[in-house]
């Protein structure tokens, strides 16, 4: 209690203490990111081999069920040589920086992209811990910025945006606004059932009139998650800015780049970030658009 009066008093001793947490939560959102796509795979693969398994009366094959793979074990390794990675060689950024961005024993090239997802965490954790103060909002926001973080990622590497993060955001909005820490509870429940039929609704009729797939079934899943934290009355904005900064994207990836216009674009990263602004300036978007409109 004394440390929370603590940090109560002093804002700048709150906010460091939000990015170093931030840091530590960003490294092991990199395990997140990269293991849980796996642990899915799996989990099909296992699915699939059971069923066939159950037409043709035979044993299913196991898959490396002597080796665990979760976010735990094994243990984070080098790719290259297989050194088991030791715990002042995890240190979120400050590791990547004292090894020269190298692994220590076979000088494999670390990936860039993991102090820049631990400083993105970080930096994105204390703007929420700016904008709500030292709050349940903020413990809240936090945890959904955490998961906004995995979805974009995921979702730009592989296409997929998983139902173990989706639909437990979906439920924790709700809840959340049972004390109407966002938006009230009706607002909030009406947002979750329209958030997925908007884009539910677009996705059907995209298909009957081109039969193509213009977006997977996770990216109505987290909208209804973002109707479900910040009500109906947001989903206009996320929609409308989403689609513009992923149409924008698109055109300049075609343009610049000559990249092939058939081959899909993931939706759930500009939905994530439409979905965070809405959620620290969502009112003052909404109130300049009005005012210059009106």
């Amino acid at each position: 209690m004394e440390f929370f009066f603590a940090l109560q008093d002093n804002p700048m001793a709150f906010y460091a203490s939000i990015g170093i947490l931030g840091l530590l939560i960003g490294s092991f959102l990199n395990v997140v990111i990269y293991r849980l796509p796996i642990m899915m795979e799996r989990e099909w693969q296992g699915q699939a081999q059971e069923i066939l398994a159950e037409l043709n009366k035979a044993e299913p094959a196991s898959i490396d069920k002597e080796q665990p793979f979760n976010l735990i074990l094994p243990a984070s390794s080098c790719p290259g040589c297989g050194h088991k990675i030791r715990p002042w060689e995890n240190i979120p950024v400050l590791s990547y920086l004292f090894l020269l961005g190298k692994c220590s024993q076979c000088k494999t090239a670390i990936s860039l992209r993991y102090p820049i997802i631990e400083t993105t965490t970080a930096i994105l954790s204390i703007m929420v811990a700016i904008h709500f103060g030292l709050s349940w909002q903020t413990i809240l926001a936090l945890l959904l910025t955490w998961s906004l973080v995995v979805l974009t990622m995921i979702d730009f590497d592989h296409k997929l945006l998983p139902d173990s993060i989706t639909l437990p955001l979906l439920w924790l909005g709700l809840l959340a606004n049972i004390q109407g820490h966002f938006v009230p509870l009706p607002q909030a429940v009406i947002g979750a059932v329209a958030g997925y039929l908007s884009l539910w609704s677009v996705f059907w009729i995209f298909k009957l009139l081109t039969g193509k797939e213009g977006m997977g079934y996770g990216d109505f899943k987290l909208l209804a998650a973002f109707g479900a934290w910040f009500g109906w009355k947001s989903l206009p904005m996320i929609i409308v800015g989403s689609s513009l900064v992923g149409a924008m994207v698109g055109i300049t990836l075609i343009i610049a780049l000559g990249r092939d216009k058939d081959i899909p674009i993931p939706f759930g990263p500009y939905l994530a970030a439409a979905g965070w602004i809405a959620m620290l300036w969502g009112d003052i978007i909404s109130n300049t658009y009005f005012r210059f409109m009106l």
